[in-house]
């Protein structure tokens, strides 16, 4: 089991997007996603999702809001990611992140981005809704999405 963040910082409406092109044997490799990654020991999702954020992108955050839980299941990996957006943030936007491109695109166009089938369906849920929620994901061995569960 592995337990991450991932935030999408606001601006202008417009998402903060990584276009992951540069590590080595990517799961996300080509796909848009937002920014974040593993909690480390001792640290709380805030805690990770603000480290992250300022490793990946430069920019620190000030505040963040959680907007729910995604759980990502993968043949016999689980992920647990605590889902955050943010428009409090400060700082020069870093031009070279280790793991991809950097780049903001608006809102009604990212769903034209290579993203990963589950993405479309949270992130469909942060426009439409502002309360918490959870949501359970299940990919086959194709990285195919072949179930989507709202835990409410």
């Amino acid at each position: 089991m592995t337990l991450t963040t991932l935030c999408y910082l606001i601006k202008d409406n417009k998402y903060l997007m990584l276009h992951r092109t540069k590590k080595e044997h990517d799961i996300n490799s080509g796909k848009y996603i937002g920014v974040g990654g593993h909690i480390e020991e001792g640290e709380s999702p805030f805690d990770c999702i603000k480290r992250e954020v300022k490793e990946e992108t430069g920019l620190t955050l000030n505040s963040a809001k959680i907007r729910g839980h995604i759980t990502f299941v993968m043949g016999k990996e689980t992920e647990y990611a605590h889902l955050f957006t943010s428009d409090d943030f400060s700082g020069e936007l870093n031009e070279s992140c280790n793991e991809g491109e950097l780049t903001w695109v608006d809102i009604d166009k990212v769903m034209d981005l290579n993203l990963w089938e589950g993405d479309r369906a949270f992130l469909k849920l942060l426009e439409d809704r502002q309360d918490y929620f959870s949501l359970k994901l299940v990919y086959d061995k194709e990285d195919n999405l072949i179930e989507t569960v709202m835990e409410e």
